[in-house]
């Protein structure tokens, strides 16, 4: 590019697209560093918003999915997650992933809170919601998608969480975010009733 450019502290002499999907794109990057050094920074750009549900169930349990995560060659259980694209209706999409990963909807919805998840390689941001009044349905999984089913309290769920047995960043976030929500009484009634039963049910 004729023109440089900065971000912050860093200035960059070029910039090229070395790999495209349509899910991400990453790009290279001649900089200079902040300590006036010349270096590199490879940056992975995500086309969308990543979107996190903790659906929580009268009983205070939580519907979980188990899929083999190829990047980790590793199978993980997690609470349902995927993408929305930029300029779609985040709620939108949180309701399109929940109906398609575990076949339920939802009448109650409220914003969890927001995250970046690796924010020294990627621009990727999530953000996650809480959803009660659940209705069962048939899920829809997409063919990257085989999925197993599990139903457990939010306490086991925690458990699983601090212990190494839910490892994915965007479970532990929700996780813990409803958990210190519901210690400083900021959830909605509703949701906190059941993280309380889920707790209790442990």
């Amino acid at each position: 590019m004729a023109d440089k450019k900065t971000i912050g502290p860093w200035t960059i002499n070029a910039e090229n697209v070395v790999y495209e999907n349509p899910w991400l794109t990453l790009r290279h990057h001649d900089v200079i560093h902040p300590d006036g050094s010349d270096g590199i920074y490879g940056v992975v750009h995500y086309k969308n918003l990543a979107i996190g549900i903790l659906p929580l169930f009268e009983d205070g349990s939580v519907p979980i999915v188990g899929q083999h995560r190829f990047p980790l060659d590793a199978y993980s259980w997690e609470l349902p997650e995927g993408g929305g694209p930029h300029g779609e209706d985040p709620l939108e999409s949180a309701k399109r992933e929940l109906s398609e990963e575990t076949g339920y909807s939802a009448t109650n919805w409220a914003v969890l809170g927001e995250a970046d998840l690796s924010n020294s390689v990627s621009d990727e941001r999530a953000l996650m919601f809480l959803a009660w009044g659940l209705v069962a349905g048939v899920s829809q999984p997409e063919a990257s998608e085989e999925l197993a089913h599990d139903r457990i309290s939010f306490g086991q769920l925690l458990d699983r969480c601090l212990g190494g047995g839910a490892r994915d960043a965007l479970t532990q976030l929700m996780v813990l975010h409803a958990l210190a929500q519901y210690g400083r009484g900021e959830l909605p009634e509703g949701a906190a009733q059941r993280i309380k039963r889920g707790l209790e049910g442990a």
